[in-house]
């Protein structure tokens, strides 16, 4: 089972990133800056709007046109083939019920984490929202009804009907619906340029909103102990503490092993959900009553200021509902349509509606609504049921995260950074231990500045908001531009699903003063890093090109004063039509050519697999130089080595166990006047030096590399 359960972008994170965040016509270099495969430039199409030649006497070469999207696959047959579209999930055929009933508990535990632990506050928040403001009868209808119809047009309707079926090569989440927007024809560039940049504001609220949710869960798990006694609410931080702090603990060993209990838990928790709730709804039928709209319009009514700022409280059960559109790519778009339709969501109502219908037993429990449900002899065993369904949502946005900061490293957007497999048999399952500790820094310091999930409750939703806004726009130019659905319709369904998601994210805003702020300043943080990154690689990017040789010209005297020596000389390269840096201090120092020389270019491309077949472009250049092109996508790992291997069934046999591989080693030095500016270039560098080494990240054999330094003035 693969894991990634991100409110934002899922399972391992297999949103297919297109050329959002990767100039295409460059790749793994010779250049220190963290992933060498990225001309970062190309995120914005200001940014790269020219390029210098190579050489003033030669024609410049066709560089990407910097749309943030922009089909970057090679149009020349002689160059590659766009590689095949993986299968979508769906594609999978689906042996009997045994199969999909598999599919659908995997999805259990992957996919509804997040939305399913929200039952632990989110009515609570919404009836507190009104602040004594509402008689109870009509807070309590009123919120029910709006959460009710909170998770059938937003989560039902907009993302299980309608969304999912935006899927781009059987993968979704929010950078994949930006990607197939903008391939949507008749699109102004400026269009492009706001879907690109919505794409890197979506990553960065996630990696906001990512540190909140393990904090606000395992907090409102363990606050149950507090129900049964007073006496245990000094134990609520520090047991939180200790839960969270083991879990990022044991991140390195993997979740292979605990995730195949996940879908069991989850199926157990929301089974649970549904029985105590129903229990209660028996009790008290007459809140079914909630399913008419009227009780929500009423509030707005009664209270229209107050009914608006509750709205800030309602997006806390919906939260996670983008899960179900990223994670598609792993389980298919039936089995969590089923899991949500027939499992999920009557479990959640269910639950909702028996908080609901206690609440107008015992107004004075709506500081426990969630566990105003559990009768007294269940009430211990359901709080380490909610602590372990916590858990697992909160290590579902923890593989999120990892997953999501490899595709931005793989993409260019980040630097390079160590990415450790921790699974032989399922590739999603990754550990980042930078981001294990950022994260794990983050997430503690929440919970010990919040101390509460009511505290937190004030914090969180604006990051999940943002995101629907994104989607809804994103959706509205597909279903226009590619389903051709009729203007008057896409209009109608999408502006009202706009006007929704925009009042949700301006309720939310109202948080900011109170908690809001900390998502959007990680976000902001994260942005800035990015950004930083970006410009930082092209201006370092533009400044190996204006100094670069043409390999055609070196060609043309590679061998008139040139020793050359028996064996095999691997340079990596950001280009295959300039000659690497590493090459000419190697022959400027060493004055020798090895016998036979690649010139190895490492390619990203825009599906999260590339099949073996199309893995590898082989060129023959002539006096035993080669290039080769190695194509991988943005869910692998690049290995150079290993690909090198299939180098034979093209024609080049390679002695892979006796090669040199040649790297450059660039000294970043501050510029009399840098582009960048004093903070940004100071950024830039401290990111650049703390990069992982190309040669552990190209998994290149430490003993066989030769790293040869220069100095670059940015």
């Amino acid at each position: 089972m693969r894991h990634s359960a991100s409110p934002l972008f899922g399972p391992g994170g297999v949103a297919p990133i297109v050329r959002a965040f990767q100039n295409p016509g460059t790749a793994a270099g010779d250049v220190t800056g963290p992933n060498e495969n990225q001309d970062a430039g190309a995120a914005f199409p200001s940014d790269v709007l020219s390029h210098p030649p190579v050489n003033p006497n030669q024609p410049e070469m066709a560089l990407p046109s910097g749309d943030p999207f922009a089909d970057a696959h090679p149009r020349d047959p002689l160059a590659g083939a766009v590689p095949d579209a993986p299968p979508a999930a769906d594609g999978v055929p689906i042996h009997g019920r045994r199969h999909m009933a598999g599919l659908m508990l995997g999805a259990m535990g992957v996919v509804f984490g997040d939305i399913g632990t929200s039952p632990l506050y989110a009515l609570r928040q919404t009836v507190l929202a009104t602040e004594g403001n509402l008689p109870n009868h009509v807070a309590v209808m009123g919120s029910l009804s709006m959460i009710f119809w909170a998770l059938i047009l937003v989560v039902t309707l907009k993302y299980v009907l309608i969304i999912m079926r935006a899927d781009n090569n059987g993968e979704g989440g929010t950078l994949a619906l930006a990607a197939l927007a903008h391939r949507s024809p008749g699109m102004t560039r400026r269009i492009k340029a706001t879907i690109g940049i919505g794409a890197i504001v979506g990553l960065a609220l996630f990696f906001g909103d990512g540190m909140l949710t393990p904090a606000i869960t395992v907090l409102s798990a363990v606050e149950g102990l507090k129900v049964e006694s007073s006496a245990f609410e000094p134990l609520v931080v520090p047991l939180s503490l200790a839960i969270l702090i083991a879990l990022f603990m044991i991140q390195d060993r993997g979740t292979h092993k605990i995730g195949r209990l996940f879908g069991p838990v989850m199926l157990l928790w929301f089974f649970a959900l549904a029985g105590f709730g129903l229990a209660s709804l028996l009790r008290t039928p007459g809140i079914l009553a909630a399913f008419n709209p009227w009780y929500a319009i009423q509030m707005f009514l009664h209270a229209p200021w107050v009914a608006f700022v509750s709205l800030g409280a309602v997006v806390l059960a919906v939260t996670g509902c983008e899960a179900l559109y990223a994670d598609m790519g792993h389980f298919g778009r039936k089995p969590i349509q089923y899991a949500w339709l027939f499992l999920a969501l009557p479990a959640l109502l269910l639950n909702y509606f028996g908080q609901g219908a206690a609440l107008l037993r015992h107004p004075e429990q709506a500081e426990i609504a969630f566990f105003a449900v559990i009768p007294h002899w269940a009430h211990m065993p359901m709080v380490a049921l909610a602590s372990l369904a916590a858990i697992i949502a909160s290590q579902a946005v923890i593989t999120g995260v990892f997953s999501m900061t490899q595709q931005a490293v793989q993409l260019g957007q980040l630097p390079r950074m160590e990415i450790r497999h921790t699974s032989a048999t399922d590739y999603g399952q990754i550990f980042v231990p930078r981001m294990n500790l950022a994260l794990g820094i983050g997430v503690v310091l929440i919970v010990l500045i919040f101390k509460s999930s009511n505290a937190l409750a004030a914090a969180y939703g604006i990051a999940v908001t943002g995101v629907m806004v994104i989607d809804t726009f994103n959706a509205g130019i597909v279903a226009g531009k590619q389903w051709r659905w009729s203007p008057l319709l896409v209009v109608a369904l999408f502006g009202g699903m706009g006007i929704s998601d925009l009042l949700f994210f301006t309720a939310n805003s109202l948080k900011i003063p109170e908690g809001g702020w900390l998502p959007l300043f990680i976000a902001a943080c994260v942005f800035v890093v990015m950004d930083t990154w970006r410009r930082g690689r092209r201006v370092h990017m533009e400044k190996v090109r204006s100094e670069s040789l043409p390999l055609s010209l070196f060609l043309e005297r590679a061998d008139k004063s040139t020793t050359r020596v028996a064996g095999l000389g691997v340079f990596l390269s950001s280009r295959t039509d300039v000659v690497p840096g590493a090459l000419l201090h190697n022959l400027k120092h060493n004055k020798v050519l090895h016998e036979r020389v690649v010139i190895a270019n490492v390619v990203v491309e825009d599906t999260p697999l590339v099949p073996a077949a199309k893995r590898l472009e082989v060129e023959k250049l002539g006096k035993g130089f080669y290039t080769v092109r190695i194509h991988h996508g943005f869910f692998e790992t690049p290995d150079v080595p290993q690909a090198l291997e299939e180098a034979r069934r093209f024609g080049l046999a390679l002695d892979v166990d006796t090669a040199t591989f040649f790297i450059g080693r660039e000294t970043l030095i501050p510029a009399e006047r840098s582009e960048l500016g004093k903070l940004r270039n100071r950024l830039y560098r401290a990111l650049a030096a703390n990069a992982l080494s190309p040669a552990r990240f190209y998994h290149l054999p430490p003993n066989r590399v030769v790293e040869l330094g220069t100095q670059i003035a940015i």
